[in-house]
């Protein structure tokens, strides 16, 4: 599977589930625009370590061509100059990713809409959901030039599992669920250009922030499940980028369409794996043990 001479946006690429898909999308051999607002000069009210330079140098080491550019998704102005930018650089877009997310220290776990802090949770909702709007308003008609393009808006939870579970906050079950339900509207759209749009889900991500939040590294992560057991199906921000990197070189991915998937899910057709070889399915883990009670076990989900 190769990306040679395919160019991509990843938005909302300085850490996480966005830097690992920009990564493995070089490791393809893609071009990768990465955005973002934290930079080396200036940060983001996350006050975080984590550049998009970073990110695109990770891409280039990987074998792509890493391009950061400094982008605050919710500004219509800025994203309207980066398609622009693309369009003169490369003349095409292969590969949109809306990741663009901003939400971790805006919403409130087990709090109803009257008790939760209302401009907390309205900035949830637009930095979740306009900017993915904002950024496909400007992007998709510079990708639907040419066939084949792909949309990956990135969520929290299958529209399966979010249709039937409250995930905790009434701000942040919307942002999700509307992200899944976007990629479905989207697709409509698309078809008739040739081009697939698709939601997806990363499992329990070992993101920075996670790993920071237990305490723990990428080298001693399992140490982490002695605070939470169910630790033990989470998942390295590569196995999400292997997911999209991998659809995206499926000449048959049209079959996917407004369909809501998971990097576990999508493991089990196409055979990739994570960096330590095993094919983490949280999703089908979280119902089937996690919810239902059970201890934590990984086998026959890794």
């Amino acid at each position: 599977m190769t990306l040679q001479g395919k160019v991509a946006l990843v938005a909302g690429a300085t850490r996480g589930a966005g830097r690992g898909i920009a990564v493995e999308l070089g490791a393809a051999g893609a071009t990768v625009y990465v955005t973002g607002r934290s930079t080396r000069q200036q940060k983001s009210d996350y006050q975080r370590p984590e550049t998009i330079e970073e990110t695109a140098e990770l891409v280039s080491a990987a074998g792509g061509k890493g391009i950061a550019v400094q982008v605050d998704h919710l500004i219509s102005a800025d994203v309207a100059d980066l398609v622009r930018r693309i369009r003169a650089e490369q003349g095409r877009l292969d590969i949109l990713v809306n990741d663009i997310w901003g939400g971790e220290h805006l919403f409130e776990w087990n709090k109803p809409v009257w008790d939760h802090n209302l401009e907390n949770g309205l900035t949830l909702l637009r930095r979740g959901i306009d900017t993915h709007l904002i950024t496909a308003h400007h992007a998709l008609p510079l990708m639907i030039e040419n066939t084949g393009g792909l949309l990956v808006e990135v969520t929290d939870g299958t529209a399966d599992y979010n249709a039937q579970h409250y995930r905790l906050s009434p701000f942040y079950d919307l942002a999700k669920v509307a992200v899944n339900r976007m990629a479905w509207a989207h697709a409509k759209d698309l078809a008739p250009h040739g081009a697939t749009a698709v939601s997806i889900t990363p499992g329990w991500l070992r993101s920075e922030m996670m790993l920071e939040a237990y305490k723990v590294s990428e080298l001693n992560w399992r140490d982490a499940t002695k605070i939470e057991p169910h630790f033990i199906i989470s998942e390295t921000p590569h196995f999400v980028g292997r997911a999209v990197a991998t659809l995206a070189g499926d000449p048959d991915k049209a079959r996917f369409n407004g369909q809501s998937l998971s990097s576990g899910g999508l493991a089990q057709i196409y055979g990739f794996t994570d960096l330590d070889g095993s094919r983490p399915d949280a999703w089908r883990y979280v119902v089937e043990v996690q919810d239902a009670g059970k201890s934590a076990d990984a086998t026959g989900y890794r």
